[in-house]
């Protein structure tokens, strides 16, 4: 996680008075202490509130953690065509279906908006209306945390905010942001309905998907461990068109400021298409156009629904400007971008952490090959193998020392410690597929690897390289000496 006083967030722009501005993800953490004075505590907080606000930068991905609308198209019929012609076009759209991927084996879509009106309602409505769409997320996890003593681990516990946005025969599914769940040992959810009774429903979730480039995840909730009174206050997001969006337009933002609960701020559109870059602390960096709004966005915030004035699902709230000179400067992924993105995680198989004992390993040591590495030595982004133990998974494969891995059974990677936290779902037995940049004569080539993961008993854990002085020096020493040869 990354604390507001955190001095690794890239800074992509200044202030009036010349101060940088910092973005910072829009998670509520409750494992680092803030510095600021903290705010009034409600009289009622929620098991999962913070007990001192915390503010968390928002980190290097845009990019855990899916969720999409869908792209299953709705049609409207027009009395006044011709009979003709309106089964004619039936026709060329079932055809059409019929040639493409469809969730025809789950009920997993978005609900999208068909009514083309441009009304609106008042902001109390749409809250009345779309709160029951919105989740508080609650994440437990474990962080590395590295001192001139040593490393150790502490327990972590971060909130965020989540949109319901489909379900499967077994699941309910909720988009999230990827920063939000990642590194979780365990994830639940609190329907909004249920946040200020005396005992609300703790529902534990589990991880899809995720897309760490577009910082979108989805997560699911089994369906049995929901009650039918749960089921009658709650309801799927519809989704509206942000590529439709025009700058001073209203909306509304709904999400799980400060960990407190479901809260609702109002504000315009401010701008569209920023190019906002974020950078976490293991030096990854993402670059994406997104919704800038003066509508407050939190900490707690981040995975929670920006809505228009039809209360449609416009962008997920994600990002904020942390400056003493800024205000009101917030950040939201548009929808329509990342649409087919979250179906697609909508749709990849659960998985839920394994016990330590039966986890998986490659049997490899890397470093990862940052962004300003990659520039500087024009190799891709990934994790650079410079150790295959004997034996190993990796090594059986035909991974070599100095390819560099960018994706794990599908889901992109960038640094070991996202690895090792892909990891922890997958265990000692099963088979997938690593895609890896393979260096040659004329630069890297692209190649996917089958490997048969196996237990850390056998060879070892898969390892960091220590340092990144080390990591620069192991590098450059191995850059040159290929490239020369």
């Amino acid at each position: 996680m990354y604390n507001e006083n955190n001095n690794n967030e890239q800074n992509n722009g200044y202030s009036s008075n010349g101060h940088p501005q910092e973005y910072y993800y829009s998670t509520g953490s409750q494992n680092y202490q803030n510095n600021s004075t903290p705010a009034r505590k409600p009289k009622k907080q929620h098991p999962f509130a913070k007990k001192a606000v915390s503010f968390v930068c928002l980190g290097a991905l845009f990019g855990v953690t899916a969720g999409t609308a869908f792209s299953v198209p709705t049609y409207m019929t027009n009395k006044q065509l011709l009979q003709t012609k309106a089964e004619l076009e039936q026709t060329q759209s079932e055809a059409a279906a019929a040639s493409t991927p469809t969730l025809s084996t789950t009920t997993s879509s978005l609900t999208t908006s068909s009514s083309g009106s441009t009304a609106s309602a008042d902001v109390s409505a749409i809250a009345a209306s779309c709160l029951p769409s919105v989740v508080s997320i609650t994440n437990k996890g474990v962080s590395e945390v590295r001192t001139m003593f040593g490393t150790y681990q502490q327990d972590t516990e971060s909130s965020g905010s989540g949109i319901i946005i489909g379900e499967n025969d077994t699941e309910l599914l909720i988009v999230t942001n990827y920063h939000v769940v990642s590194g979780s040992n365990e994830l639940s959810v609190v329907f909004s309905y249920d946040e200020d009774s005396d005992n609300p429903s703790l529902v534990s979730a589990k991880l899809k998907g995720y897309d760490s480039d577009k910082d979108l995840a989805v997560i699911s909730v089994a369906l049995s461990d929901i009650t039918d009174d749960m089921k009658s206050q709650i309801k799927i997001a519809t989704i509206g068109d942000s590529s439709s969006l025009q700058l001073g337009q209203e909306v509304v933002a709904i999400g799980n400021a400060l960990g407190y609960g479901q809260s609702v701020t109002t504000g315009i559109i401010s701008a569209l298409n920023r190019e906002v870059s974020v950078t976490n602390d293991d030096g990854t960096s993402i670059t994406n156009k997104l919704i800038q709004t003066d509508a407050a966005i939190n900490p707690g915030n981040s995975g929670g629904a920006l809505l228009n004035m039809n209360g449609e699902l416009i962008g997920i709230n994600s990002v904020k400007v942390a400056s003493s000179s800024v205000e009101g400067m917030g950040y939201a992924i548009p929808i329509s971008d990342v649409q087919s993105i979250i179906e697609e995680l909508m749709l990849k198989e659960t998985r839920d952490v394994v016990d330590e004992s039966e986890q998986g390993y490659l049997g490899i040591g890397g470093t990862d090959v940052t962004s300003d590495i990659s520039s500087t030595y024009d190799m891709p982004v990934g994790i650079y193998i410079n150790t295959i133990y004997d034996n190993s998974p990796a090594g059986t494969a035909g991974l070599t020392k100095g390819d560099i891995i960018t994706k794990f059974d599908g889901q992109t990677v960038k640094s070991m410690s996202e690895l090792k936290t892909l990891l922890t779902y997958y265990k000692a037995g099963e088979t997938i597929n690593v895609t890896a940049m393979v260096p040659g004569s004329n630069g890297y080539t692209e190649q996917t690897f089958s490997l048969t993961l196996a237990s850390k008993d056998v060879f070892g854990s898969d390892d960091n390289t220590p340092g990144s002085t080390q990591i620069s020096a192991q590098l450059r020493q191995d850059y040159t000496t290929f490239w020369k040869n």
